[in-house]
């Protein structure tokens, strides 16, 4: 029946036909409201007023929340506000966003590195998660290559946002320990805390994930350490044909290698190798698609890339002072540099993930853990590492994949372990208890370790 016609039509049968034709397309409330007054439809020709003037305003609102770009002013202040609750107001983590702005005011008043530091810290760990959900819920509109690509831009954006900073500074080797400890955070504490979390709540029998998705990412890190082992090895053993120049120039053509191979992976990812990536539970996994499809994205297309926007500059601004407080903080807290880039600024990047990677495994999606956890790695070696070596390379820093041996060699051994710990398909709380164990030997490592080249960047500090 047209809906041109329902207008002409008495009221008896017009509304209901009318009202059901477009619940199906518009909102979840709408459904709602059709079941709820359908029985009282039937008998009463008030009822079917009722119902027609709560469809008619569930579905204004809906049109108003979805961005339509005939939306009146009352319904876009009506979304903007409420936009602002979902994203601002939902997440219990967002008590930590004041700490931000309190930064940038102690910074102003007083100068105390340390708490500057602290409190920069602390605000970027909210806005961290939240870029990640509004990532999450853009890649809702698009396509799956579209949302990889999203994925690999906006996953590791906090990570990226600092490294450029610090990049900017001239602190290179802030940048290189920045990077590697955000691996190192992903591979050992993140994952180690998904596995064992989700085998306390399954204690009785081993998760299983896919064995082919978990061995294409370890080859792809044994491929980073490739790539940044044999600058090290060069510097090392002084056997460079230009001195000063081979390691460099070295770099950055492997950096290109590795941007073009990740490339290719999102390509083998997303298009070729799909098969690959299904979870090995065939029946529980696709209860859970079901599940998945009734769930709509809670904020519109353009509210979602309005938010991006909005997260990546303040993330940006914060992390300024972050990185300008660094060398202060680390005087005032006697705590060395090298301890402050591979372990705390990763675990504020990482804080999304962590949390994610956690739920997942104890839902039984380990999966999904594993993805979160060694993608994300996956995603900071092939492409955070080398993306910035391109950087430096356009802005005239001379950064390089040359992370010295004691990095590069904690690097190595981390894979390794990982891949082990994978190669088998199955996860156990113990193995997460030995993961995390792992993160703690690191984690003492880099609190007694000096490293004499930070200082090095000092001088090449540009002029303000």
């Amino acid at each position: 029946m047209d809906n041109n016609n329902n207008k002409n039509n008495n009221v008896n049968d017009s509304p209901l036909v009318r009202i059901h034709s477009n619940a199906e397309v518009l909102d979840p409330q709408i459904r709602a409201l059709d079941l709820e007054y359908e029985d009282q439809s039937l008998v009463s020709p008030q009822s079917l007023g009722r119902k027609k003037h709560s469809y008619d305003e569930a579905a204004h609102r809906s049109l108003g929340s979805g961005g339509s770009d005939h939306c009146s002013p009352l319904l876009m202040r009506n979304s903007v506000a409420e936009s602002i609750k979902i994203v601002v107001f939902s997440a219990k983590i967002n008590l930590l966003m004041p700490f931000g702005p309190l930064a940038i005011v102690v910074d102003k008043f007083s100068g105390h590195h340390g708490w500057v530091f602290f409190l920069s810290l602390l605000g970027i760990v909210p806005l961290a998660e939240r870029l990640g959900y509004a990532t999450e819920q853009l890649a809702c509109y698009t396509g799956p290559t579209v949302g990889g690509l999203l994925n690999a831009t906006f996953g590791n954006a906090t990570e990226l946002i600092i490294s450029i900073y610090a990049l900017r500074n001239g602190m290179t080797r802030v940048v290189q320990q920045s990077l590697l400890g955000s691996i190192l955070s992903n591979m050992l504490l993140v994952l180690g805390c998904a596995f064992f979390a989700g085998g306390l709540v399954y204690s009785k029998r081993e998760q299983v994930f896919n064995k082919g998705a978990a061995t294409v990412n370890s080859g792809l890190l044994l491929m980073a350490v490739m790539g940044l082992l044999f600058p090290a090895v060069l510097h090392s053993t002084h056997t460079e044909l230009h001195f000063g120049k081979s390691e460099l120039a070295l770099s950055r053509f492997t950096s290109c290698i590795m941007l073009v191979a990740y490339a290719a992976y999102l390509v083998f990812q997303l298009k070729s190798q799909q098969n690959l990536y299904v979870p090995v539970n065939e029946v529980e996994n696709q209860n859970d698609a079901d599940l998945d499809d009734d769930e709509a994205p809670e904020i519109s297309k353009w509210e979602a890339i309005i938010w991006l926007s909005i997260l990546t500059a303040w993330i940006s601004i914060l992390s300024e002072y972050l990185v300008d407080a660094i060398e202060g903080a680390s005087v005032k807290m006697h705590v060395p540099v090298a301890f402050i880039s591979v372990i705390l600024l990763p675990i504020v990047g990482n804080a999304a993930e962590h949390a994610g990677a956690v739920m997942f495994a104890m839902k039984d999606k380990v999966d999904i853990s594993l993805g979160v956890a060694i993608g994300s790695s996956t995603q900071i070696s092939m492409f955070g590492v080398p993306f910035c070596v391109v950087v430096g390379w356009l802005i005239g820093r001379p950064m390089d994949l040359n992370f010295q041996l004691f990095e590069t060699a904690s690097l190595f051994i981390t894979v390794l372990v990982v891949a082990f710990m994978v190669q088998e398909g199955t996860s156990n709380y113990f193995k997460g208890l030995m993961l995390i164990f792992c993160y703690i030997i690191v984690a003492a490592s880099y609190f007694v370790h000096v490293d004499p080249t930070s200082v090095e960047d000092k001088p090449s500090k540009p002029s303000h």
